[in-house]
């Protein structure tokens, strides 16, 4: 017992059919994730795309960092079917399979102008989703089964991910990159299936106009005590594991991995000790608060980026990088249980898109961004340095941020 929180109360939360049905959701959002970064990367890397452009293609994730701009709409409209949250959801999915199957008939090559426009629809369409999927968790799970309900939708999130980063990079050693990319355009409909039957939220009233839902979320999250230190905690939160994420794949393929390894090893190990670490994460949240999870966690996660380092200096040696891949991915999946379920312990149910929207652009918007010229800093550094700074600097900017942590989670620590 901790906190009031008994081990079968923890586990009973995960069983509840409701947070069972994120699962789901969680996979039709992970899917594109790596489809627009590392995957995109090892794509344009086999198609001979220079390493510094192919660090600039990270910019075409921005509209994960950018989505609290369209997030109002889905705050303000209902369609016509389905309800408030899961109509939006179901015209996302739709959106998003079709985009994944046109950049698939693309080539980095042949076509690049359009096939960086698509790759940008691709990711605008997936932070919609994410858009509606946060705000649907965010309406749906009560307080005390959050950190379940993160748990639970980062398994499937991470699965996806095991999927679109790991099995198929390796099929992309005996099948074209853009038949992969049709393919996962397929298992949206996992998702599609998964919102045509999850129950609605209960119903909140939304903003009663459009400035309204513009103004009136911001306003309410801007009143509260620290605000602005909380927004710069949550971007420091993943700054180095995002910047390191967009030069992984080239610098595994630049020690001389094949594709083959590189999902096998790389993206499979990696994902499955994220997934060891969200669920880990979530059950540690369930029992002892945010508070001390997120500020270890915090620290850990940018401090394993020097396992990269450490591979580095080993070469192409199999066994250091299922040690690097192991640890890295263990912290990486372990902080975002944590943070995500302080950024649903922080939204008002009325503004629950706009408000995730604006924490969750937070937590990425830095690190996407400064990713943009990681492959130049990685050519003017050297892998062994690049990953070492990178690390440096995200243990710096946690430990900066992190005294705001301590008023945003005493309610919390004390329900």
């Amino acid at each position: 017992m901790a906190g009031g929180r008994s081990d079968v109360g923890v586990l009973d939360r995960f069983r509840r059919k409701h947070v069972l049905l994120l699962f789901p959701l969680g996979f039709a959002s992970g899917l594109p994730y790596l489809l627009t970064s590392s995957t995109l990367a090892a794509w344009l890397t086999a198609a001979g795309v220079p390493l510094g452009d192919v660090g600039l293609f990270a910019i075409v994730t921005l509209p994960y960092s950018l989505k609290l701009l369209w997030a109002p709409l889905v705050d303000r409209y209902a369609l016509p079917l389905l309800g408030r949250r899961r109509g939006w959801l179901l015209l996302f999915q739709l959106a998003l399979a079709a985009a994944l199957a046109t950049l698939g008939a693309l080539g980095p090559r042949t076509t690049p102008v359009a096939f960086a426009l698509v790759a940008v629809a691709v990711t605008f369409f997936a932070a919609s989703q994410d858009v509606v999927s946060d705000a649907y968790r965010t309406d749906l799970l009560a307080p005390d089964e959050r950190a379940a309900g993160t748990a639970v939708y980062v398994f499937g999130y991470r699965v996806a991910m095991l999927l679109s980063g790991g099995v198929m990079l390796v099929l992309a050693d005996h099948l074209p990159f853009g038949r992969i990319y049709q393919l996962s355009a397929a298992l949206v409909f996992v998702g599609v299936f998964a919102t045509l039957v999850a129950p609605e939220p209960p119903a909140v009233r939304p903003p009663s106009t459009l400035h309204a839902a513009v103004i009136e979320p911001l306003a309410d999250w801007f009143r509260r005590p620290r605000a602005l230190g909380l927004l710069a905690f949550v971007t420091s939160f993943r700054l180095a594991d995002l910047i390191a994420a967009a030069m992984v794949t080239p610098f595994l393929l630049s020690l001389g991995f094949s594709n083959t390894e590189i999902g096998l090893v790389n993206k499979n190990v990696g994902i499955a000790a994220t997934i060891v670490g969200a669920l880990g994460g979530g059950v540690l949240v369930a029992r002892y608060g945010l508070r001390r999870p997120l500020l270890v966690f915090g620290l850990l996660t940018p401090a394993s980026t020097l396992a990269w380092s450490a591979l580095a200096v080993a070469g192409k040696a199999h066994g250091v990088l299922f040690a690097a891949v192991a640890v890295h991915n263990l912290s990486v999946g372990l902080g975002i249980a944590a943070l995500d379920a302080l950024i649903l312990s922080l939204c008002n149910r009325r503004y629950g898109a706009t408000q995730y929207a604006l924490l969750s652009s937070a937590a990425g918007f830095c690190g996407r961004l400064a990713a943009a010229g990681s492959g130049y800093a990685a050519l003017r550094l050297g892998w062994p340095t690049f990953f070492a700074t990178t690390a440096a600097a995200g243990v710096f900017a946690v430990a900066l941020t992190s005294p705001s942590l301590a008023a945003a989670t005493s309610t919390e620590e004390a329900a």
